[in-house]
């Protein structure tokens, strides 16, 4: 699942390099993903209204589910102040 939001992720950005993916358990068949963008193109990803962002959270969940796992994925936003937070 991981290489699955990392294929999305950089194929949405202008520089793909700069994506990552880091993965936790939490336990109990949970999993969280974060997902790191460069910043300038953290609005890539979230799309419109959050639309693109719901959108790989529906297809992850998808997958989980069926490998009976709960998934979450958040994405890191820095806002001016630059103290970073947490687009879910």
């Amino acid at each position: 699942m991981k290489e699955f939001i990392e294929f999305i992720a950089k194929h949405l950005v202008d520089n793909p390099e700069a994506v990552q993916v880091e993965q936790f358990d939490d336990g109990d068949k949970k999993i969280r993903f974060v997902l790191h963008v460069d910043d300038k193109e953290t609005g890539k990803v979230i799309g419109k209204m959050g639309r693109t962002a719901k959108s790989i959270r529906t297809l992850l969940s998808a997958v989980a589910a069926k490998q009976g796992l709960r998934v979450t994925m958040e994405i890191p936003d820095k806002v001016s102040s630059g103290e970073p937070q947490i687009a879910h």
